[in-house]
């Protein structure tokens, strides 16, 4: 599957933005879903996932309140609509799909869960 995440840009603090993801090339459906975040000097982390089939949430705690993750499997669109936004949430935003089935606690937030990633886009909170 081929993934392309736009939407960020430029936002003041405890503004919004919507970043979106288009799935291409498998069905969009038999993926789990999740979106990730990499500042400059660090590494790349965990902010929110979405199941494949029961369309379960996670949240990384610093994001908890004011992102939501949504898909919409007509469209094979991932979203993650962030709000309330601060200045350490300034980082490339990437999509990712599993196909294979992971367990074990935690499994959504390791990135070697995912097979495929998008290219990433840019979001900077300015204060």
């Amino acid at each position: 599957v081929q993934l392309q995440a736009s939407g960020g840009g430029l936002v003041q603090a405890g503004g919004s933005l919507r970043l979106s993801c288009s799935a291409s090339g498998r069905t969009f459906s038999n993926y789990d879903m999740g979106w990730f975040r990499q500042a400059p000097g660090k590494e790349r982390e965990f902010v929110s996932a979405i199941t494949k089939y029961t369309g379960n949430t996670y949240y990384a705690d610093a994001v908890k309140e004011r992102f939501t993750v949504f898909k919409d499997s007509a469209k094979n669109t991932l979203y993650l609509q962030m709000s309330s936004l601060k200045p350490e949430d300034t980082a490339v935003y990437y999509c990712a799909a599993a196909y294979r089935t992971s367990s074990g606690g935690g499994w959504y937030a390791k990135i070697g869960t995912y097979d495929y990633w998008g290219q990433g886009t840019l979001v900077t909170v300015s204060s």
